[in-house]
């Protein structure tokens, strides 16, 4: 069994940490710019312009079904999706609020559909909701609103009450921890500082310096409210209060997240994108290589973490071919090498990775698999192992690789010629 000691939350983590992979899917209004899910931020847009996203707002080729038979054929086994994001547009038929997807041309839950359908796929149901809303009338302006460079934006933010905004995340939280059944995972986002001196978009006049955190989303009565309605959920620690998940973002960890007061092991989860943004951006090029996707994920899961790799549909709802190229690099390898990351976690310390390799261990600890992320040629020593290995072979073939004992090292004799997958695994019986 595995020797790690990983850090109690309240939610239940077990299944999380088994699962490994999950689907992120950014879905809103800023689809149909398609140039950055920060969009009314980033260009300041005044709320009548963009309120020409939400008049033609009409996904007609959105499909739950395909985008759960797309995450379950890539090997993600649970998802989350933006129920609403920082713009306010909210993709559930919220009883609080005018701006959500039944009140556009599509006139459809979005929230419901993804929920029937990924449930029926067998994927755990996780939601993201934005704690930033750049459209109700009662959230204070900060450093990032769209409003914050307006020569009025000061007498504009004259009697927002943070207080209703806050009672209205938690009437919104209760319809969505209500209505859809179980879900096993809330993903709020996000707390922020002020801005630091000099910076233009810090106004003397903005509330707590123009940053918020828990006392202003009133985060423990949010969460108290979640855990009451759906217990063992799991939340992340966005919400500027710690709980049982930390969510390192567009960058990777190179090694276990350990907890900054107590030296423990957290659950941890990297979450990363196939270009540089979260919603769809037509003319975004920076799209990761095959290889580093799966670099990405199986770095991830030998430092003991989990990966939620995202998708921005297009405004018509579905993933276009540049995202379908991208999940099918996961379907392809994960259909023969699942088994080296589900219910696998960060080897054991004996075992070094050998240069150009990670190591990911099973749980029980009876296997060990050793990812040709630089291939070797022809052999691969690997210390410490002489000792407790019985077998070996290629995971997506169950190839015999032959081995031989020298000193405590293995060597293993690979071919000359690299197997035609991109990242060959070698497992180990151990």
């Amino acid at each position: 069994m595995s020797s790690y000691s990983i850090k109690k939350t309240p939610g239940d983590t077990d299944w999380f940490r088994h699962d490994r992979f999950g689907m992120f899917i950014h879905f809103g209004l800023y689809a149909l710019p398609a140039r950055h899910e920060w969009i009314k931020s980033y260009e300041c847009i005044p709320e009548e312009k963009y309120n020409l996203y939400f008049e033609n707002f009409n996904p007609d080729l959105f499909d739950a079904r395909d985008w759960a038979r797309q995450a379950k054929a890539a090997g993600m086994k649970y998802a989350v999706l933006t129920t609403k994001h920082h713009e306010g547009f909210c993709l559930f038929d919220s009883q609080y609020t005018d701006y959500k997807s039944t009140n556009t041309p599509f006139k459809r839950d979005i929230v419901r559909e993804y929920v029937d359908a990924f449930r029926a796929e067998g994927l755990k149901i996780g939601f993201y909701y934005s704690l930033i809303d750049w459209h109700h009338p009662s959230f204070p302006i900060d450093r990032f609103h769209p409003r914050r460079n307006d020569p009025d934006a000061e007498m504009q933010d004259e009697g927002r009450d943070m207080h209703i905004y806050a009672a209205y995340m938690r009437d919104q939280v209760r319809e969505l921890l209500t209505n859809y059944g179980k879900i096993d995972i809330l993903w709020f986002d996000f707390s922020y500082d002020a801005p630091p001196a000099g910076d233009p978009n810090g106004k003397p006049w903005m509330r707590n310096g123009g940053g918020k955190g828990k006392e202003q989303w009133e985060a423990e009565a949010l969460i108290a409210l979640a855990r009451e309605l759906q217990p063992g959920i799991i939340i992340d620690n966005r919400a500027d209060l710690e709980q049982d998940l930390w969510t390192p973002e567009q960058w990777q960890p190179t090694e276990w997240i350990k907890h900054e007061k107590t030296g423990e092991f957290v659950t941890w989860e990297a979450c990363q994108t196939f270009s540089g943004s979260w919603g769809y951006f037509r003319d975004e090029m920076s799209w990761k290589s095959p290889e580093m996707l799966l670099h990405l994920l199986i770095d991830t899961v030998s430092c003991g973490g989990n990966l939620l790799m995202n998708v921005g549909p297009t405004g018509r709802g579905n993933f276009d071919s540049r995202a379908q190229k991208a999940l099918n690099v996961f379907e392809d390898w994960m259909r023969y090498h699942g088994r080296s990351i589900y219910g696998c976690t960060m080897a054991e310390p004996e075992f070094k990775a050998p240069a150009g390799t990670k190591l990911t261990q099973s749980e029980d600890g009876k296997r060990l698999y050793i990812h040709l992320e630089t291939y070797p040629f022809d052999s691969l020593a690997m210390e410490n192992l002489a000792d407790k290995m019985k077998y070996a072979q290629f995971l997506h073939d169950a190839s015999e690789i032959l081995w031989e004992k020298d000193g405590n090292r293995v060597i293993f004799k690979l071919p000359a010629v690299k197997p035609d997958v991109l990242v060959p695994v070698i497992e180990v019986i151990l």
